[in-house]
């Protein structure tokens, strides 16, 4: 029950209105319409059924992704895009992000940033973890835009991925007109070592890759900045939640434990990661815009309309954290999206968590434990996240 009660101070430390009143509409039965937010859909099935049905649902459209995004980022990124366009785009993509690929671009990036947190953590002292991976995904931003990752240049990319992320949130259709100006200024500064990059053609960069492969400039700016901003609080929140929940189940002592290079090690550590990710649900709604006339769980919508699907509810719904439990259908990586939208960024996310995880790792290879000793929630982000989440070996 720790964990639950610390879960929910985070998700309403981000959502203080906005959570409870999406978990209280589940009360209300699996599907439910909303004056002025649209129709709120809180059971898993029903949700995957909506994500895959491209057909009635669409992530353009009055009330969709569309609204937040195209007027930030362009109107050639995965987040607002259908049909052949969106396909072409993925399948171009594709190659950026398996696993082999990001597991080198976290290599090459990241383990300058967790070298030395073992050896801290053993010699006594008391780490932040959110503080840390902060610094993981702002490191990886800097190798995705191009950036040299000098601690000046880590902290700066945080912020300006922050304060862009930050202007969303779950009431809102779109951006007020500053906003979306504020949100311009801060990706044409990350973005500019990114167009360096792409019209120098390199391919040991992220944006060069991108020219190689036969994207436009517009397109390679417009993922490099769609994944900046999708991808960057997702980990930030995600790894001191998932430190904290199996500390609180008990779990974390075997999670650091298993050998990442054995089967068994292997299977352990990802159904541990999914039983987080399902609790936490990185992506707490996800939006569609009705295409066609059509029905949702048995709820009449009409082209125009707005779905959201609570993502929070169909996850967390399914039972507590555990890891021993099979993973339901329904519910398996819903979290991720489902369909021609399902999250092209996860490998990439999954890398950064097995870095850290094999860091804090050596702290059990020697024979001692990790405990978490304070925390404290954020309040007013997207992503529901500790604002620090302090961890000492002992």
């Amino acid at each position: 029950m720790t964990a639950l009660r610390w879960e929910e101070r985070v998700q309403r430390g981000a959502h203080p209105v906005a959570y409870p009143a999406i978990r209280a509409l589940r009360r209300l039965g699996p599907v439910v319409r909303v004056p002025g937010i649209g129709v709120v859909v809180s059971d898993a099935a029903t949700a995957r059924e909506v994500l895959l049905d491209t057909e009635h649902f669409s992530k353009v459209g009055p009330g969709a992704p569309s609204d937040l995004w195209t007027p930030v980022l362009g109107p050639s990124v995965l987040l607002n895009m259908e049909g052949v366009d969106h396909a072409r785009l993925r399948r171009t993509l594709a190659s950026l992000f398996t696993q082999r690929a990001v597991r080198e671009l976290v290599a090459v990036s990241v383990p300058e940033a967790l070298s030395s947190l073992p050896g801290r953590l053993l010699a006594g002292e008391r780490v932040d973890l959110a503080e840390e991976t902060a610094t993981i995904a702002g490191t990886v931003i800097c190798a995705m835009t191009g950036l040299p990752p000098t601690d000046s240049a880590v902290r700066e990319a945080m912020a300006a991925a922050g304060s862009v992320v930050g202007l969303v949130r779950l009431h809102r259709h779109s951006l007020t007109a500053s906003q979306v100006r504020h949100a311009r200024a801060v990706l044409a500064r990350l973005s500019a070592p990114a167009r360096a990059a792409y019209r120098d053609g390199d391919p040991t960069t992220v944006p060069g890759r991108m020219r190689e492969l036969g994207l436009s400039e517009d397109e390679a700016l417009g993922a490099v900045g769609a994944f900046v901003l999708t991808g960057t609080e997702t980990i930030q929140s995600f790894v001191p939640r998932l430190v904290a929940i199996a500390a609180d189940t008990g779990w974390l002592d075997r999670l650091l434990d298993a050998d990442p290079t054995t089967t068994d090690g292997v299977a352990l550590r990802v159904r541990v990661v999914e039983e987080a990710l399902r609790l936490t649900a990185p992506t707490p709604a996800m939006l569609r815009s009705v295409r066609a006339d059509a029905a949702v769980g048995g709820v009449p919508v009409r082209a125009g309309d707005r779905v959201v699907i609570a993502t929070i509810s169909c996850c967390r719904d399914a039972g507590p954290f555990d890891p021993t439990s099979p993973a339901d259908a329904a519910v398996r990586h819903l979290w991720f999206g489902a369909g021609p939208h399902f999250c092209l960024g996860m490998p990439l996310a999954l890398a950064q968590v097995d870095a850290v995880l094999d860091a804090l790792r050596s702290v059990a290879v020697a024979g001692r434990a990790l405990r978490v000793v304070d925390r404290s929630v954020a309040r007013g982000v997207l992503i529901p996240a500790y604002r620090s989440l302090t961890v000492e070996a002992a």
